[in-house]
């Protein structure tokens, strides 16, 4: 078979790459190595993960909140394996509705794992041993990415783990030690946390989620030693030993030879991914990667080989599923002779704790390492009258602007829906609004949005109306 695209990986970057190309008239073919299409976002990544956040919050507020509202229970339990099935019902459902829009576009889709065999051609490994090839005139890469699994760590899918084997734990552990302070530890330490299990997290580096901006960390971490999380910063795993019941870990202080010994029921191993190019046969293509890993793109995400193109994790940039997206978009418009447009500096980052956290544009850090400068203006969630009524009084809005111009050059926040929130600071960025432009966009009340607007009139002269 002859395609006018291939693409291979058909995660967000990948599927979402497949359907504008149909959309554009390109016969197109996607090629997955698992049976369910979606990559790891839609099976064992955002989607699972954010079910089983939003299980294990309700069990919390019930425990801890619903109290204050009135609202008496009793025998108040969690039956795990049901939040497990509920979780792989929603993934059931999501990866069924994307196969549906496969057929809806005429989408051609194989499944096994594809790797090139000549520049133009993809051979597909099945399952049952047999294999087709298929050619394309264009094919985009977007593999994704897994987990790094140091070799040391004695990763055994049993009590050292990854997220992949976090999410179908059937059992409440009574310990858990996680390894990385970054966003996918985060999010299930707390999910664990809400639950009972007596979590702590192991970081290299100085504080928690390092890529957000400063003041997020802190208030991160506020409240998540609030739900009973601990935390070793400036500390390094330096053993794993798993046992049938358990694992033990041992751990070290950066820059010293202090260390100390702890034991747990499983060791959640979240210290970053690494591209998935495994067994590609890139180099049948006339492919090669950096020291990373990764695939070498141009400004068009385009390889080295003009016809193929690269998107998502397998390139540079952060691993998020929406910036795969936009990837797959743009790749296939600039095939289409179009001239689309990604503004990388606005890629919103998101972690789905709760209280939730989200950031785009520069952080504090970054402006005082480059010696912009700048104003900031800070606003508590708990002033606000929506966060009382709701009790989610954690967190706070922080915008940035230019000390001279008064551009929006960063928002940052921790809060109730932040996640959804954030896209009002993306919008306002695109079209480089001002600090007094958010500040005198009406905003209805009482909402959390309103913390967004007392931000902003705390940059632009410090002048917030309810603090």
């Amino acid at each position: 078979m002859k395609y006018d695209l291939i693409v291979i990986g058909s995660g967000p970057g990948g599927y979402v790459a497949a359907i504008r190309a149909a959309q554009l008239g390109m016969k197109t073919a996607i090629i997955e190595k698992y049976n369910t299409l979606g990559g790891t976002c839609l099976n064992v990544g955002c989607i699972p993960s954010k079910a089983l956040l939003d299980s294990s919050e309700h069990y919390h507020n019930a425990k801890e909140k619903f109290g204050m509202h009135g609202i008496k229970l009793s025998g108040l339990e969690v039956e795990m394996p049901q939040m497990i099935r509920r979780k792989n019902e929603v993934v059931e459902q999501t990866v069924s509705g994307l196969s549906f829009l496969m057929k809806k576009n005429k989408i051609d889709v194989y499944t096994g794992h594809g790797a090139f065999v000549g520049p133009h051609r993809v051979s597909i490994a099945k399952s049952d041993g047999s294999s087709e090839e298929i050619e394309g005139e264009k094919i985009i890469i977007a593999t994704g990415s897994k987990p790094i699994v140091p070799s040391g760590f004695q990763y055994d899918k049993k009590r050292v783990i990854t997220s992949t084997e976090a999410l179908n734990i059937e059992e409440i552990p009574k310990r858990m030690l996680i390894v990385g302070g970054g966003v996918i530890g985060l999010e299930l330490g707390s999910v664990f946390a809400r639950l009972g299990t007596e979590v702590e997290v192991v970081e290299y580096l100085d504080r928690i989620i390092p890529g957000m901006d400063g003041d997020c960390s802190k208030e991160l971490m506020r409240s998540l030693k609030k739900l009973g999380m601990t935390f070793h910063l400036r500390h390094a795993v330096t053993e794993v030993k798993p046992t049938k019941k358990g694992v033990t870990i041992t751990v070290q202080k950066r820059d010293s030879d202090e260390t100390f010994t702890t034991t747990a029921d499983y060791c959640l191993l979240s210290i970053g991914r690494r591209p998935y190019t495994d067994k590609l046969g890139l180099d049948k293509a006339g492919l090669a990667v950096d020291e990373k890993g990764r695939i070498p793109v141009d400004e068009h995400l385009r390889t080295n080989v003009p016809h193929i193109y690269a998107i998502g994790d397998v390139i540079r940039g952060a691993m998020l599923a929406h910036k795969a997206e936009e990837e797959g978009v743009f790749a296939v418009e600039v095939i289409a002779g179009q001239q689309p447009h990604i503004n990388y500096g606005l890629i919103p980052g998101v972690v789905y704790t709760w209280p939730e956290v989200a950031g785009v544009g520069k952080t504090e850090e970054q402006l005082k390492e480059e010696g912009q400068p700048y104003k900031v203006g800070k606003f508590p969630i708990k002033a606000l009258g929506r966060a009382r009524a709701s009790t989610d009084t954690e967190g706070m809005i922080k915008v940035l602007a230019h000390k001279e111009t008064d551009e929006i050059l960063g928002v940052h926040m921790v809060g109730p829906r932040v996640a959804d929130m954030i896209v009002e600071a993306v919008a306002l960025m695109e079209f480089r609004a001002s600090a007094e432009d958010a500040a005198r966009m009406s905003h209805p009340h009482p909402t959390y949005t309103e913390a967004v607007k007392e931000a902003a009139l705390a940059a632009t002269d410090n002048r917030p109306i309810h603090i």
